[in-house]
């Protein structure tokens, strides 16, 4: 009777092995609907870039910070808007990377909004890091905001990147 038992539970083992390696390998298939893969095509200024992926082209505004603008039909072409563009086009111009979503996924100018990874490397972040960029928090997107205000704030006591620019 008690190799019935341990026969039972052997067998019920075993269908939970093999569905939780089922589980696991479809997980790893399939990519999150909030994460894309793609590559840049073209780096619009420092904080907008051009993608391609599923056979389309995308435009993929940063979230969580802005930049100086270079082209805007308003502003004009804004001082250090050179130097951010320049910085956002070494760390992606070509390179594959990867798009995380947060909670609202466009703007409305129809962008994709995303954290854009170039390997381990939020380019946000960096911007940010750099002194290239500045923080713009727009609810519902916050998930970074708090390490993005410190980088920022980092980035402007040590007169990195825009902040060492004198008026």
């Amino acid at each position: 009777m008690g190799d019935r038992h341990c026969a039972l539970s052997s067998g019920r083992l075993l269908r939970v092995l093999v569905i939780g390696v089922l589980l696991a390998v479809l997980a790893t298939r399939a990519a999150p609907a909030d994460r894309i893969v793609a590559t840049v095509v073209d780096v619009v200024d420092g904080d907008t870039i051009r993608v391609q992926y599923a056979g389309r082209t995308e435009k993929v505004r940063y979230i969580g910070m802005d930049t100086p603008e270079t082209k805007h039909p308003l502003k004009g072409r804004q001082p250090g808007g050179a130097e951010a563009a320049a910085a956002n086009r070494r760390l992606v111009e070509g390179k594959t990377v990867r798009l995380e979503l947060d909670v609202q996924q466009r703007d409305r100018y129809r962008r994709l909004l995303a954290y854009v990874y170039v390997g381990d490397v939020m380019v946000n972040e960096e911007l940010l890091r750099l002194g290239y960029a500045q923080v713009m928090t727009v609810p519902p997107n916050v998930a970074h905001a708090d390490r993005f205000l410190a980088l920022e704030r980092e980035a402007r006591e040590a007169r990195r990147g825009l902040w060492g620019q004198t008026p």
